[in-house]
C-alpha cells in the first residue's frame, strides 16, 4: 500500500503523464467484441498498413476505427511534432460502454429484451 496522504499520492500518480499520441471514441454503438476483431487486425502495425486494413475491412467498426486512427496520427503530427511516417500502433483496445436495453414483443404476450451494447475504443500510437 502507498505510503503518504491522499492528497499526496493523487498529485504523483498524475504526475506520470502519458506523453503518446491517442484518441478515443466514447459511446461507439458496436459491442467490444465486435470492435476487437479490427483492433486485432492492426495492434502492432505500422500507420499506413492499418490504415490500409482499416479501409477495406469490410466490418462496421472498421469506419469507425478508420476515423480514430486517423484522428491520432492528426494529433501526433500537431500536438507532438511527431514524424507521421514513423508512427505504428502500441496500444489499441475496447472497452465496455453502457448497454441500451430495449423490449421486443413476441408471441402470446411474452417480451424479449434486446440490449443493445456500446463500448469506448482507445487507439494509442508511438514511433519506431
Amino acid at each position: 500500500m502507498a505510503k503518504g496522504h491522499r492528497s499526496q499520492i493523487k498529485r504523483e500518480r498524475n504526475a506520470k503523464k502519458d506523453t503518446r499520441p491517442s484518441a478515443k471514441l466514447s459511446y461507439a454503438r458496436v459491442s467490444v467484441q465486435k470492435a476487437c476483431f479490427v483492433l486485432d487486425a492492426i495492434r502492432g502495425k505500422d500507420v499506413q498498413t492499418a490504415l490500409g486494413i482499416v479501409t477495406y475491412n469490410p466490418r462496421y467498426a472498421s469506419t469507425l476505427i478508420k476515423k480514430l486512427l486517423e484522428s491520432a496520427v492528426a494529433n501526433a503530427e500537431n500536438n507532438n511534432g511527431m514524424d507521421p511516417s514513423r508512427l505504428y500502433v502500441e496500444e489499441c483496445y475496447a472497452n465496455k460502454g453502457p448497454t441500451m436495453k430495449r423490449v421486443k414483443p413476441r408471441a402470446q404476450g411474452r417480451a424479449y429484451r434486446i440490449e443493445k451494447r456500446m463500448s469506448h475504443i482507445t487507439v494509442v500510437l508511438n514511433e519506431r
